[in-house]
This record gives C-alpha cells, structure tokens and sequence, in this order.
C-alpha cells in the first residue's frame, strides 16, 4: 500500500480528498473544487441556484456567486487543511507535531475557469466552430505571448502548439505554453468555457507556497480574458450574421409583428436610401417628408402612396430597430443601428453585388472580361474534378 485515500464532505467546502502517502517523507496532497465550495456557501445562504456539472448555470444572486468566488483565499484553504488534519489519521504523531514537523501547502496544480453560459446555445455552437477554424495559428509564439504577456524567445521551453481534440461530436481547443495549458470547449452544449491550468508556478517566476494564490488566480484570469480577446474577430462575425438575419426575417416586440427587410427588395433597399438623407436632422423627420423620397427612389409618383401605406413602413423601421420615435411627438430619428446598417447595405448592393453580377453571368455584357474568364476557368476545374472522380452521370 503506497499511498491512503480520505474521501470526505466538508460543510464549507463540499466534497474533496487527502491522499497520504505512506513512506519517508510522507508527502500528502489536498484536492479541492471551487465551484463546490460555492455551491455549498450557497446552500449555507438560501440562494437558489442551478449546476451545470462542475460549474454553475444560473443563480439568482450573480453578484454574490462573485464575491463567493472571490472570497475563496489561501487562508480559507489552510484553515480545511488544518482542521481535518485534526480529524484524520496521518503519519505525523503528536510527538513530530511537538517537534515542529507539520504539513506545509504549495500549489502544485492550479485550475482557472471562466464559464460562460449562452442565451442560444446553437449560436454558442457555431460560434466556437468558428473560433476553432479561424484560430489555429493561436499557439504559435507570438500569439502565445500575447495571450500570457510574457516574451517568447528561441531559448523559451516548451512545445507552442495548438490542438483540436475531438471527444465524440465535441471538439476542444489546447494552447500550451510551457507548463501551462488552456483549454476551451462547449461545455454540455450550454456553455463556453475557458480555464487555464499552471502546472508549474516557477514558469511565471512566482513560488509555489500557498500565499502565491492570488497572483496565480490574476495571471490565470487574465489568461482566459486576453484568450477571448484574440478570439474576438470570431465573435463579431457571428453577432453580424445575427443581426443580418433578423433583418431578414420577420420580427415581433411584444404584440407587434413586422414583416422582414428583404436585402433585395427594391422597397426595403429604397427606403435605406431615403434614411441615409435623415441622420443630420435635430428635430427628426414626419411622416409625410419620408414620402417623396422614398417614391424618387422607387421611380414613382408620391401621389398614390397614401399616409397608412408608409406609416406601414415606418413601423417595419421601428420594430426592426432601424429607427425610434422622439418621445411625445410624431417624428423620428435614425439609430445609429439603422445610419450603418442602411449604409452598408445601400454600399454593397449599388456598388458590389448589383454591377458585380454581369462579369459573372454569360448572357450579359461585361466590361470586366478578366473577371469573367476566372470564372469560366473555375468551372472547367470543377467539372474536370467531377470527371476524375467519376461522378458524372
């Protein structure tokens, strides 16, 4: 028998282990859980919560988790150790103790997590997916560097790498610096989570005593967060797909339904263009000053556009989020959500996509022949593949 095993649940701590081991010179090891101690401060308090694994879900008191979460320090660790060393058999007598040979904590591995749960968890799945394809290159030296704000150099330890581990459909990030992992993952499809694990304190020139706690738990934080930093181009293109989406779908606040804002449609893209002569504007802008542009733009007369017909419109605008209405008074003003998204989209459909289709399409006359030809070569090498790989029918 090398080493005992002591099991145990503390009333502030939840469970966690003692592990002694049992020849000269009797190293023991204490293991606990965080977020256990959390739940079981929480518990203590009354506050209703709900886990998700090794980590919490939702609670009703987000405030107080955090301050639970910092309140978990060196000295609370110490005094758990100390008092079940009171309680639990181990090789040192009454007689050593006497003699000053005690237990002495050091942190010999360390785990920092940041948890963050998702509104939408599909969206928090294809956002990771996204991260993962667009950041691979994250533990090469110099993005290492950036993430641990700490130099990289030729002689710096250690293999800078990233890996993709894939545990049934759930894939996980790994970036290594020296004996330091991060690892991020979609945790049980509910949640993004980020922990940083030290294995080796003096990596960071900080000792391993027990009063090094908060320093550790700032570079590991701080970890997690600039990791999230870099990862940050990956979010914006996710959140803008979303809002291209809503746009382009139906939408409804409260009781109120408004039918999408079609990218194509020359109503929606006319009435962009009319917004983008408001946004100056103080005092905002009526109803009836909406109307003759927006006919102008449509090729149009205003005369048979009625008042309803575009108080319709402007409530498309409104419940879109595109426009808000000045309090008290029948004008509205342009979001700064409606001046960019109308802006882009007016941009990109005049200029872009609109006199960028005709190179592409061979019944119609281009100025761009160059661009044509790449397009007619790319589908000669695709059909050329189709045919190598005998799929043609």
């Amino acid at each position: 028998m090398n080493h005992y095993y002591f099991y145990c649940v503390d009333r502030d701590f939840g469970p966690f282990f003692l592990k002694f081991c049992s020849y000269f010179p009797y190293n023991a090891k204490l293991c606990l859980n965080g977020h256990e101690y959390v739940k079981s401060q929480r518990e203590k308090e009354g506050i209703a919560y709900q886990a998700l694994d090794n980590g919490i879900l939702s609670c009703a008191d987000p405030r107080r988790l955090q301050a639970l979460c910092d309140g978990l320090s060196s000295t609370k660790s110490e005094a758990l150790l100390r008092q079940w060393l009171r309680l639990l058999p181990h090789p040192f007598t009454p007689r050593d103790r006497q003699a000053g040979y005690r237990y002495e904590l050091s942190i010999l591995q360390i785990e920092l997590s940041l948890t963050q749960v998702l509104d939408r968890p599909l969206t928090g799945r294809v956002f990771f997916e996204e991260v993962i394809r667009e950041n691979l290159d994250i533990g090469r030296p110099k993005q290492v560097q950036r993430i641990f704000d700490r130099w990289v150099t030729k002689s710096t330890p250690g293999l800078f790498r990233t890996r993709v581990i894939t545990e049934g459909v759930v894939p996980s990030l790994h970036v290594d610096y020296k004996g330091t992992r991060i690892k991020q993952y979609h945790k049980e499809g509910r949640a993004l989570r980020t922990e940083t694990t030290i294995h080796s304190t003096p990596d960071f020139y900080i000792g391993k005593r027990i009063h090094n706690l908060p320093r550790l738990r700032q570079i590991g934080f701080q970890a997690n967060r600039r990791l999230l930093e870099t990862e940050r181009i990956s979010h914006d293109g996710i959140l803008a797909e979303e809002i291209l989406q809503q746009m382009n779908r139906p939408c409804q606040v409260g009781t109120q339904r408004a039918s999408a804002l079609h990218f194509a449609d020359p109503k929606v893209q006319s009435l962009w263009n009319t917004l983008l002569l408001f946004p100056l504007l103080p005092s905002g802008f009526p109803n009836r000053n909406l109307r003759e542009p927006w006919a102008s733009f449509l090729g149009q007369s205003p005369q048979p556009i009625s008042p309803g017909r575009m108080t319709y419109q402007l409530r498309r605008l409104h419940l879109h989020g595109m426009i808000e209405r000045i309090p008290r008074t029948h004008r509205y003003r342009v979001t700064e959500l409606g001046l960019r998204a109308a802006l882009f989209f007016t941009r990109t459909y005049n200029r872009i996509l609109r006199p960028g289709l005709a190179p592409v399409l061979p019944s119609v006359p281009a100025a761009n022949r160059s661009l044509r030809r790449c397009f007619n070569q790319l589908q000669q090498e695709i059909e050329s593949c189709v045919m190598a790989a005998q799929l043609a029918a």
